[in-house]
């Protein structure tokens, strides 16, 4: 892409605030159906029914597994088809309409989540696979708007702007949602069980309606993209593969990016896992003394997450700069796999806290701290958006293989503790693999 086409709309602060605000958007549905409340539902679904495992496609298997592959399920979908339509949208110069296309795809299925029950399990399961599709595919052509919209030296701010955004945005929704799931009375739901039950459902249609909604903003100013549009023919419609595997063969030519792109693969890996499965861990495997207890619980726990997630992202700064962007790196992997052997012994509600508050700590930082370290290591006469789409790919081919494995040692242990712990192998081939990447990065 010819940086001539992107000066009419890099540094625009309309364009910026716009992109940002997305982030507002859509970070309900990572806060209130990926983490909070839709974990608590899913549970809540099958224990209040009595049920412990669930025929489905011809074969018994448990809730958590069965959730753990969809979601698996899910992420090689987008891995395999977003570098196919970003390709695309480049060349025909239209990445907004991919972009509405996963927002309203997602949102959809959020509300359609409100129909999920053991009668339609087919139905649920379904909105919830589309429901992560379109999160995740909106959040690739979300990114790539980045580059188009801000100058190089101003990506890091106007990412850390949506960042805020995103978490201020979900946590007022989700708090709302709180307060509708431990007051249904007041909200007009039956004051019982099956009323909490009741607001929960309604907080996926309110997700749906909020993504929706406050995107229209973005929609409305962000341009359609850059560049002139192309016909769209075979060679086009393979360009993103064809970019993927020239970075791929680039890396070769590259030893400290190829070195940290691999430890980056191997502790993500468990580091998604865990943050996809964190509230379905305290959902099953904390001895929580009652079913109210356990939902504010476990709400409460994902508020202390969020919030100590902005905390960590700066002490994580701060900490790079002072210590070096791979030592840090190492430390907070350390930490991940120290808390991964602290899950495997915790019980109470207390102990959740503490790991919920250390969790949100290191969850900020690693994510932000992974993404800046790799931009650093890039080579600066090469095409960044071929490589981020590299990165990107390889994170949610890391997802895959994390909750497979995740879901198949639930399955054939019948505890996700024992998953969790399996995690640390991850944690710790991830450090040896950090020592190896140089800590001298360019400036």
């Amino acid at each position: 892409m010819k940086q001539s086409a992107l000066i009419d709309y890099r540094g625009n602060k309309r364009y910026i605030n716009a992109w940002a605000f997305y982030d507002w958007a859509n970070s309900a549905y990572s806060l209130v159906i990926s983490s909070a409340i839709f974990p608590i539902f899913y549970g809540a679904l099958f224990s209040s029914a009595g049920i412990e495992t669930v025929t489905i496609f011809g074969g018994v298997i448990r809730p958590t597994p069965l959730i753990s592959y969809l979601t698996a399920a899910a992420f090689i979908v987008v891995a395999i088809s977003s570098p196919l339509l970003s390709g695309i949208s480049d060349f025909v110069g239209n990445k907004k309409v991919f972009l509405k296309f996963y927002c309203y795809l997602g949102a959809f299925s959020c509300m359609g989540l409100y129909f999920f029950d053991l009668d339609h399990i087919y139905f649920g399961l379904l909105c919830y696979f589309f429901g992560l599709i379109g999160f995740w595919g909106s959040i690739v052509f979300y990114n790539s708007y980045l580059p188009d919209i801000a100058h190089p030296e101003q990506q890091d701010a106007v990412s850390a702007k949506g960042f805020s955004l995103g978490y201020i945005g979900s946590v007022l929704l989700l708090i709302v949602n709180l307060a509708m799931v431990m007051n249904p009375g007041v909200f007009g739901f039956e004051d019982s069980g099956a009323g909490s039950m009741e607001a929960m459902r309604w907080s996926f249609v309110m997700v749906g309606l909020w993504w929706m909604g406050f995107s229209q903003y973005t929609f409305y100013v962000l341009p359609k993209g850059v560049g002139k549009p192309h016909k769209v023919t075979r060679a086009v419609v393979l360009n993103g593969y064809a970019e993927l595997k020239a970075v791929y063969e680039g890396l070769s030519h590259n030893l400290p990016l190829k070195r940290y792109l691999t430890a980056f693969f191997v502790y993500s890996m468990a580091v998604q896992t865990i943050m996809l499965v964190a509230t379905y861990f305290g959902e099953q495997e904390i001895a929580w003394p009652d079913e109210g207890a356990k939902t504010t619980g476990l709400i409460v726990s994902i508020l202390i997450i969020q919030i100590l997630a902005m905390l960590g992202a700066q002490m994580t700064s701060k900490a790079s700069r002072k210590y070096g962007n791979i030592r840090t790196l190492i430390a907070i992997n350390s930490v991940w796999a120290a808390m991964s052997i602290y899950a495997f012994f915790m019980i109470s509600p207390i102990q959740f806290y503490v790991a919920a508050g250390i969790v949100g700590l290191v969850m900020g930082g690693i994510q932000s701290l992974s993404r800046s370290t790799y931009s650093k290591y890039l080579p600066r006469t090469e095409d960044t958006a071929s490589y981020f789409s590299f990165y990107d790919v390889a994170e949610k081919i890391g997802i895959v293989i994390g909750m497979l494995l995740y879901g198949f040692i639930d399955q054939i242990t019948g505890s996700m503790r024992n998953a969790v712990l399996f995690l640390i192998v991850f944690f710790i081939s991830g450090i040896v693999l950090l020592l190896r990447v140089p800590d001298k990065i360019r400036s």
